[in-house]
């Protein structure tokens, strides 16, 4: 396993060496009854000469980048096939080495990262050089499908679907665009048929296809008649996809016919026109049939205009006219190795998303555009996607080699996914404004310009240009954070990339207290923000040995890539708990781990209940926060991370309190200047009248000392509005000698017909000074009932951060982490793989706080 213990650093020879991919194939066809034969490369990471019977066709330099090279002159019955590949990490310093009228920084990325350099310099998914949460595996392979097609007259090469709303004649209509290469001399002339059964659409068109490669677009008018059910985001209404079969006849008596089926596989039926046959290298990961688009409606809007008491411009997004909050996180490579991610390895990471009530993924600009199934998967689960181009952290060459190959990237691109309504954003990168304008380089001031110009010529004039020629139907920005139309009219390099008052901010403060929600800058749109913690012990488990398990071990140590990560986690975990004490080195690694994620979880709770509270107001002119992404959603292997899903795919305490801190109906609480405001948030479309529970525990009972229920509350539709106000002094009065050390706030909202928010918590004071806890038996009892299991907890005293660990035994809990303040509770199990009852209680741990010595 290339993940076990310091394998990454062991095998790094391999990425230095440079690969030769061969083998024989035979043509499975005649082929002199074909007027073009090409051999086609979905994806080769990423330098390599590619020969076929010792002929030379071309060279790849670009890993985002679909090959076709033409070898209609040189296929025989029995064919040679070569791939020699060139060590990326050398191409890269190769390239670098070229570039000799000014530097492209950063040279090298820091040594904790244990990376490799000039990672800019080469069109690769950025990360596998090495991240601040991921190892250096430089790979070379053939890492998406090859394919040999043979074909007469014309071929078709991208088909999409876009959908647009016409707001003046109120009708929907879609963009179909068709991208063919013509083998024929002269223009060929037929007829196109888009027939939508279910929408009692159906239009012919005539068209004209052009010798070489060209496109047709047909705009396509939804019968007004029919009532379009429109695509929706998670929580917000379904996604609704309907079926489309496009015709095309033409005059040479061949039709190309593309077509939906119901389950959402879609094919090509072609008749006597061309055949596709796979050619399977030992590492091509083969894929399903190309799947085609089923027409979606939906429209997006990116909203910058001013707010009434604020400076600046607000920064929100409106899907079919309505503003969403944007819930979610961000998006990483979920392995080194991309033929490892299976269509399963997806579903279970992306419905974990959507399961904690997610409504967006930020697909970050460091690692590689997503295959074909998790773009499907989003459109199915209305996870929508902003969606980074693949730059990050750095400046970039501007040489016309590069900004050809990245032109080209950028086409494919943009071609490949336009279809999905999931995607609701180009970005052109992640943090290089900022890099810019912040100087992370020490680039002197007089060589400025030069980058800028750089930057400008990348960016706008080259991803941005083509971006807006072939998508009109979704938003680009050119960076994150950036300040949006502030940034533009600031030349595109904004002063502050992180002003609050414009676009959107990234955020990370370690050496703050993470509870105190006045830290935290009270912006537009929060897309990044978040807190390392360790992974569980059996994840750790299947990639290390004995020796290693412990804080301060070299193997600890070596998974750690971000500068000081384990002693910040440590210093956040000290703000508001003790630290382990076991003499038991196992027991006191384990405890640790137990409180890096408890502290994880309680700091994004604060801050992403702060980003949720604000989106309606407008304090010192800051406020209308709209967005939450935080950083990160998921892992690339098994080490410490600000991810809330582990490598494998468990649960971190984290993604349960995400399941709560983004639940659609939510009350939040904080103080400040003494007073204790409780917000209600809502995600829903309608107002609704409610009941607020506010029930005060001493922590040395199960018996609360007051609870109070106040009844017709009015929580707004997406909106957050306060609730309940009470000063802390009358609070602690009103509940019978209570201290801020001595109890604990809980509260809920309750209305009609079971509507219900989850159980939210306040803490008056750090738990590490709590008065009267104790330490608490938890015990469970498991059953099965279908296929689910039911946990019967109970509990001799009141626990906070309750933990279930099944170890390795694959599946979620439906809730995690909880402060348990009634003796009994029960928590379903969803398996994701076949269990039993026995099995999960012989490999159940329980733990609280008070189980931390």
């Amino acid at each position: 396993d290339p993940y076990y213990r310091f394998n990454d650093v062991m095998y790094r020879w391999i990425s230095l060496d440079n690969w030769t991919y061969s083998r024989t194939f035979k043509s499975p066809f005649d082929i002199r009854k074909w007027q073009k034969v090409n051999l086609v490369f979905e994806g080769v990471d990423t330098v390599a000469q590619i020969l076929i019977n010792n002929i030379t066709l071309g060279r790849t330099d670009n890993m985002f980048n679909r090959y076709s090279f033409d070898i209609t002159s040189v296929i025989k019955e029995v064919n040679f096939v070569e791939v020699h590949f060139l060590s990326a990490v050398s191409y890269a310093a190769e390239q670098s080495r070229c570039h000799k009228a000014y530097s492209v920084p950063p040279a090298c990325p820091p040594p904790v990262q244990k990376g490799e350099c000039h990672v800019n310099f080469i069109r690769k998914e950025q990360c596998s050089f090495s991240w601040d949460w991921g190892p250096s595996f430089p790979t070379q392979g053939i890492w998406k499908d090859v394919r040999i097609e043979a074909y007469n007259h014309y071929h078709l090469i991208y088909f999409s679907v876009t959908s647009l709303f016409v707001k003046s004649v109120q009708q929907w209509s879609l963009e179909i665009e068709s991208i063919f290469d013509v083998v024929a001399s002269k223009p060929l002339a037929g007829l196109v048929t888009v027939n939508i059964p279910k929408l009692q659409t159906q239009q012919t068109f005539s068209v004209k296809l052009q010798p070489g490669e060209g496109s047709v677009v047909l705009l396509v008018n939804i019968n007004k008649s029919s009532a379009v059910e429109a695509w929706w985001p998670n929580g917000h209404g379904k996604q609704t996809g309907y079926n489309m079969t496009t015709t095309f006849i033409m005059e040479t008596g061949h039709q190309i016919e593309k077509f939906s089926k119901v389950t959402g596989v879609f094919r090509d039926r072609i008749s006597a026109l061309g055949i596709f046959i796979p050619i399977t290298f030992p590492t091509a990961k083969s894929g399903n049939a190309k799947c085609d688009p089923r027409a979606y409606f939906r429209t997006v809007e990116l909203v910058q205009e001013p707010i009434p008491g604020s400076p600046g411009l607000s920064f929100y997004f409106r899907i079919n006219g309505r503003p969403i909050f944007i819930k979610g996180s961000n998006w990483i490579p979920a392995d080194s190795f991309q033929d490892r991610v299976t269509y399963d390895t997806l579903w279970l990471l992306l419905k974990s998303a959507a399961d904690a009530n997610m409504n967006a993924l930020r697909v970050w600009g460091g690692g590689v555009y997503e295959q074909d199934e998790f773009y499907d998967i989003c459109d199915e689960l209305g996870m929508m996607i902003w969606q980074d181009f693949m730059f990050a952290c750095a400046l970039y060459p501007t040489d016309q080699n590069y900004l050809e190959s990245v032109r080209a990237e950028v086409s494919h691109q943009v071609r490949r996914l336009k279809s999905h309504p999931s995607i609701i954003l180009w970005s052109g990168n992640n943090e290089n404004e900022a890099a810019i304008a912040s100087n992370w380089f020490s680039i002197p001031y007089a060589d400025r310009e030069t980058y800028i110009k750089d930057y400008v010529m990348l960016y706008v004039k080259n991803i941005q240009e083509i971006v807006l020629a072939e998508d009109k139907s979704r938003p680009f920005i050119a960076s994150s954070p950036t300040n949006g139309l502030e940034s533009i009219k600031e030349g595109w390099i904004s002063q502050n990339p992180y002003d609050t008052h414009y676009g959107d901010t990234h955020f990370y403060d370690y050496s703050s207290d993470c509870w105190n929600w006045t830290v935290y800058p009270k912006t537009r749109f929060a897309s990044e923000y978040g807190f390392q913690s360790w992974p569980s012990f059996s994840t750790i488990e299947k990639v290390s040995s004995v020796e290693d398990w412990s804080y301060t071990s070299n193997f600890s140590l070596h998974r750690q890539h971000h500068e000081d990560g384990n002693d910040q986690m440590l210093q956040l975990v000290g703000h508001h708990f003790k630290l382990p004490q076991s003499t038991d080195p196992i027991k006191k690694f384990k405890d640790m781990i137990y409180l890096t994620q408890v502290m994880q979880a309680q700091c994004v709770k604060t801050e992403t209940e702060f980003y949720r509270f604000s989106q309606s107001e407008i304090v010192k002119g800051e406020g209308h926060t709209m967005g939450a992404l935080y950083w990160q959603l998921n892992d690339i292997w098994q080490a410490p991370s600000w991810a809330s899903l582990e490598y494998g795919g468990k649960w971190k305490l984290l993604h349960y309190f995400a399941q709560n801190f983004f639940a659609p109906l939510l009350p939040v609480a904080y103080e400040d200047k003494g007073v204790l405001y409780i917000y209600g948030v809502s995600d829903l479309h309608v107002d609704h009248k409610l009941t607020l529970r506010v029930v005060v525990h001493t922590w040395s009972s199960l018996e609360p000392v007051c609870t109070l229920a106040k009844d017709d509350v009015t929580v707004k539709a997406q909106s957050a509005v306060p609730i309940y106000k009470e000063s802390m002094n009358d609070l602690l009065e009103r509940c019978r000698n209570c201290t801020r050390k001595s109890c604990v706030v809980t509260f809920w909202l309750v209305g009609e017909s079971g509507l219900q928010s989850p159980r939210n918590h306040h803490f008056l004071s750090s738990p590490k000074d709590a008065v009267g806890l104790e330490k608490a038996q938890l015990s469970a009892s498991v059953s099965q009932r279908d296929d689910i299991y039911i946990f019967a907890l109970q509990t001799t005293a009141i626990a906070p951060f309750v933990s279930l660990d099944v170890g390795s035994i694959k599946g979620r809990f439906s809730d995690n982490g909880f402060l348990m303040t009634e003796k009994k509770k029960v928590v379903v199990f969803y398996p994701w793989e076949p269990t039993s009852a026995e099995e999960l209680e012989k490999s159940l741990t329980l733990t609280s706080l008070l189980d931390v010595a």
